[in-house]
Parts: structure tokens; sequence; C-alpha cells
């Protein structure tokens, strides 16, 4: 299928898509917290795919490349729209991360929750290393900062998600 669609096949294209365009939603919405956004992004991204299949090499999953091309999209999408803060200044803005739920029971759209309520630093960090498993020498070219910016954006996201967790659990068990 990948084969015709480098061929240009339409049909292999439409197949491709509607494979991957679940999983690739999925992707763009880890980044980004508005569905109608990460749905942009997820179409401009298939449409960066289908025009550049040809430098798909055959090498590692087809999912695989998909999937980078949607980070990609989504952090120049959060460029572009200036969302995206990688500087210790962000302190000031964490009083903007509540929970939106009453209960963790640590479910999905939960847990979704605490990391779109992550300052934008720390979640793009916080999702390439932990959910997409980039390394922080890739993270730090991909987003041009360097690795102790990384890891240092990654500590304090684990940190302020173990913080809300730990206060969440708490007030639920008394």
């Amino acid at each position: 299928m990948v084969q015709k669609a480098k061929e240009h096949n339409r049909l292999a294209q439409q197949q491709l898509y509607h494979l991957l365009a679940p999983k690739m939603l999925s992707v763009c919405r880890m980044y980004i917290k508005d569905l109608h956004f990460a749905e942009d992004v997820m179409l401009k991204g298939f449409f960066k795919v289908f025009t550049k299949i040809n430098q798909y090499k055959n090498k590692g999953s087809f999912e695989a490349w998909v999937r980078r091309v949607m980070v990609f999209e989504a952090i120049d999408f959060l460029r572009a729209k200036k969302e995206l803060m990688l500087t210790d200044e962000i302190e000031k803005h964490q009083d903007k991360l509540e929970l939106q739920t009453d209960s963790i029971s640590e479910n999905a759209d939960e847990i979704q929750s605490l990391i779109d309520d992550l300052p934008s630093g720390y979640k793009v960090v916080f999702v390439m290393y932990a959910i997409e498993g980039f390394k922080h020498q890739e993270i730090a070219k991909t987003l041009r900062i360097s690795e102790s910016t990384s890891k240092s954006q990654l500590h304090k996201a684990r940190k302020l998600l173990q913080e809300k967790l730990q206060d969440k659990n708490e007030k639920s068990h008394g």
C-alpha cells in the first residue's frame, strides 16, 4: 500500500489515511489541547506525508515515520501560535494548572487532562520524551534548545504532574 501511495495512487493514499488517521490525531492531540486545531495539524501533516512520501526509505515502520511528521507539525503549530514556552520563567504560569476532574482513576482522559494543563514547554518535552520516546539530544535539536533545558523541562513536568496527582489523591481520600 505504501509503494502504491508513492506512485500517487489516490486509493492507496486514502486507505493509508483511514488506517492511520485515528492514531495520528491522538499524536497531535497530545501536543495540542484544542481538538479542532489538532485535526487541522493532522490534516496538514498528512498533506506533508503524501507530498514527501518518497523521502520514506522503507527503513523502520511507515507508521513511525508518519508519527514523526505529525510530531514536527504539532511543534511547528505551537511555535507559530507562540504557545511554546521553554524558559525557566514558566513558574509564573503554574497557577493556570488546575485539575479538571473531581477524581483521578488514572484513565486516559484524566491523564491527558493533566498533561494538557502543563505549561507548554513542560508539556512538549514531556510528551516527546515520555510518550514518543525521543532522547534529550533529539528534543534539543528539534526545539532548538540545549539538552540541559530539555532535561530541566522534563524534570519540572514530572514533578508538577506528581504534585497534582498527590494533591488529588489526598483530597479524594480525606
